[in-house]
C-alpha cells in the first residue's frame, strides 16, 4: 500500500507531467481554452493511462523485447478507440470540443513513457496507481490551466460567470498564445513556493530524475543511462 501511496505522489506533485516533466504539451496547450475541456481531455487520458498501465504490466512477461513499442502501441490505441466510441456516443458536446485530440492520446508521450519506463517492469497494482497518479497529475494541470485562461479571457469557470458584468475580458488568453502565458506563471509560481519552502528548512523532494521518470534533459544522467544499457548488451551477448 505504501507503494500505491507513493505512485500517487509521484504522478500529483515529484513527477507531475505538466509542471514538472513537461510532457503532453501538444493537448496541454492546444484544448485548455475552458477548465471543461481541460478536465475532460485529462479524465479521458487517465482512463486510457491506467488501463494501459494494467494491460501492459500483466503482459510484460509475455512481450518480447524485440517488439515492445509496437505492442504498447497497439494496446494503447486499442484503448483510445474505445474510449473515442463512448465519448462519441454518451459525451457529444466534449468530443466535439476535444476533436482531433483524442486520437492523439494513442502518442502522446505519457502515457508511452509510463508504459515503458514502470508499467513493463512492475507488478499491476503499482502500476494501475502509477497511471492514476500520472493521469490525475495531468488532469490538475490542465484543469488549472483551463480556468485561468477561462477566467481571464472570458470572465467564466465552467461556464459560469464569475466575474463583474464591467469585466472586459482579455481574449489573447483564450488564444494560442495565452496557454503559453498561463503555463510560464504557472510553472514560475510552483517553482517560487518550492524555492520558499526549501528556504524555510523544508526537506522538498527532487524532481525529473526520481524512479520511472519518463523523460530526463541532463545529458550526463542520458549518458550514464545509454552507458548501463550498452553494459547490459554486451553482458547478454557473453551468455549467449
Amino acid at each position: 500500500m505504501e507503494k500505491c501511496k507513493e505512485r500517487l505522489y509521484n504522478g500529483l506533485i515529484k513527477e507531475n507531467p505538466t509542471f514538472v516533466l513537461m510532457l503532453g504539451m501538444c493537448p496541454t496547450l492546444a484544448v485548455t481554452t475552458s477548465a471543461v475541456n481541460g478536465a475532460g481531455m485529462g479524465l479521458t487520458t487517465t482512463v486510457v493511462l491506467v488501463m494501459s498501465n494494467m494491460l501492459i504490466s500483466m503482459l510484460r512477461k509475455i512481450i518480447p523485447d524485440s517488439v515492445r513499442m509496437p505492442a504498447f502501441i497497439v494496446v494503447v490505441a486499442s484503448f483510445v478507440t474505445i474510449v473515442q466510441f463512448l465519448l462519441e456516443g454518451f459525451v457529444p458536446a466534449l468530443y466535439d470540443s476535444l476533436g482531433l485530440y483524442i486520437p492523439l492520446i494513442v502518442v502522446n508521450c505519457i502515457i508511452l513513457g509510463r508504459a515503458e519506463s514502470y508499467a513493463s517492469k512492475n507488478p499491476v497494482l503499482p502500476s494501475v496507481f502509477d497511471g492514476i497518479g500520472m493521469g490525475l497529475g495531468f488532469t490538475v494541470g490542465l484543469t488549472a490551466i483551463g480556468i485561468v485562461r477561462e477566467v481571464i479571457g472570458a470572465g467564466e469557470v465552467f461556464g459560469m460567470r464569475v466575474m463583474p458584468s464591467s469585466y472586459e475580458p482579455v481574449t489573447i488568453f483564450i488564444l494560442a498564445p495565452g496557454a503559453f502565458l498561463v503555463l510560464a506563471g504557472l510553472v514560475a509560481i510552483q517553482n517560487k513556493v518550492r524555492a520558499v519552502l526549501a528556504k524555510k528548512g523544508r526537506n522538498m523532494p527532487k524532481t525529473g530524475c526520481g524512479e520511472g521518470c519518463a523523460s530526463c534533459g541532463n545529458s550526463a544522467c542520458n549518458g550514464k543511462i545509454f552507458a548501463v544499457e550498452n553494459e547490459e548488451q554486451k553482458g547478454r551477448e557473453e551468455q549467449k
